[in-house]
């Protein structure tokens, strides 16, 4: 019997992804650095709620209009904590 669990992902991973990838050239001092970009990706993914979903139209069927913007304002604020994060990380590892 195979069970579909490999279906079963966290809504805002993609949305998250290019949010870094879209965000990076406003922060020179991880915008070219692989591993920094998916630090930045997995401070941002802990700061939001946890989303399992099996299909993106799913979600996106069950969500308000109100609950949308807020998803994409809590999805704003979370990439931008997570790239302020990790470059205060960088330049502190730069002076010691």
């Amino acid at each position: 019997m195979s069970v579909g669990f490999e279906s079963i992902h966290n809504q805002y991973e993609q949305t998250v992804f290019a949010a870094v990838l879209k965000g990076r050239a406003l922060y020179p001092a991880v915008a070219d650095d692989a591993e920094l970009l998916a630090d930045v990706a997995c401070v941002a993914l802990n700061r939001l709620p946890s989303r399992y979903i099996r299909h993106r139209a799913d979600y996106a069927f069950y969500l308000t209009e109100s609950e949308a913007a807020a998803s994409e304002r809590a999805l704003g604020a979370a990439v931008k904590h997570a790239f302020e994060f990790v470059q205060a990380r960088v330049a502190l590892r730069v002076r010691v």
